[in-house]
């Protein structure tokens, strides 16, 4: 009886360490900043990716620290003013922005150098000083951004970019994505990697884009690649993701239900282990 007791104690001593509380912040740009606000979605979002990772793993409780827009130069740069506190767990979700604002990736160097907000290099140096400042034992989670289809905003159609099938200033998304991978390796940092291994990609972001056929001026439905090229006037025309287009995205950048389903689930597989 008192050897039964013994594993029992002892199970529930495992089961109790398996399952720590561990409190997980969470900096990123819209995609992170919807979880909070899926009113901003039109409704086409029911959840994001943080509320489904507490789902599955309830002794998480986490902090969002999305801000729509921001670059990592801007988390960087306010790194001081974001009020960030000590946490078990924090995971950096940036780079889109600054893939589409042009920002300059630099080399390695920048970060093993601690050269500067200049590049996303280095300001990945100022944000990652920052959490070890905070939490020197804390797991530091790097998250690549997503491929991404043509994007226009729900509320506002002149807010529109092309996807990442193509570069901008010369850099491409996927350039982005293999310098957060580098800094994850260099600084032995956990690495979700979306662009690579979500299997969202430009093929599956949404199921067409409903757009006027210049010749006829008929709205069609083009599904990629087709699109390309094809021009969207956001002054006269429809918004070219109508619900029935939704896949991965709801307007080919921020991710649907669906989406932010795979998301979380990647995070869910290495934050259980933590």
């Amino acid at each position: 009886m008192l050897k039964l007791l013994g594993l029992a104690v002892t199970f529930a001593a495992i089961v109790s360490f398996n399952n720590r509380p561990l409190t997980w912040v969470a900096i990123g740009d819209s995609i992170t900043y919807l979880n909070e606000h899926t009113n901003e979605t039109g409704d086409r979002v029911t959840k994001g990716y943080m509320t489904r990772v507490k789902e599955k793993l309830p002794d998480i409780t986490y902090v969002n620290k999305g801000y729509n827009g921001w670059t990592s130069g801007g988390i960087a740069e306010s790194i001081d003013k974001l009020e960030l506190t000590k946490a078990d767990v924090y995971s950096v979700f940036l780079g889109t922005n600054d893939w589409w604002q042009g920002r300059p990736i630099g080399t390695i160097d920048d970060y093993k150098n601690n050269t500067g907000n200049n590049t996303v290099y280095g300001s990945y140096r100022i944000i990652i000083n920052k959490l070890h400042s905070l939490n020197s034992a804390a797991e530091i989670i790097l998250i690549t951004p997503l491929q991404r289809a043509d994007f226009v905003y729900i509320t506002d159609f002149k807010n529109n970019a092309w996807g990442s099938y193509k570069a901008k200033n010369g850099q491409t998304l996927e350039q982005f994505a293999a310098a957060i991978k580098a800094i994850a390796a260099y600084d032995h940092c956990k690495l979700v990697d979306l662009y690579h291994k979500s299997g969202i990609t430009l093929k599956n972001m949404v199921k067409y884009k409903r757009l006027k056929n210049p010749s006829t001026g008929v709205y069609t439905n083009y599904p990629y690649p087709d699109f390309i090229d094809v021009p969207f006037n956001p002054a006269m025309d429809e918004y070219p993701y109508p619900v029935d287009a939704v896949d991965m995205t709801y307007d080919g950048l921020h991710p649907s239900d669906k989406g932010y389903a795979v998301i979380a689930d990647m995070l869910v597989k290495l934050m259980k282990k933590l």
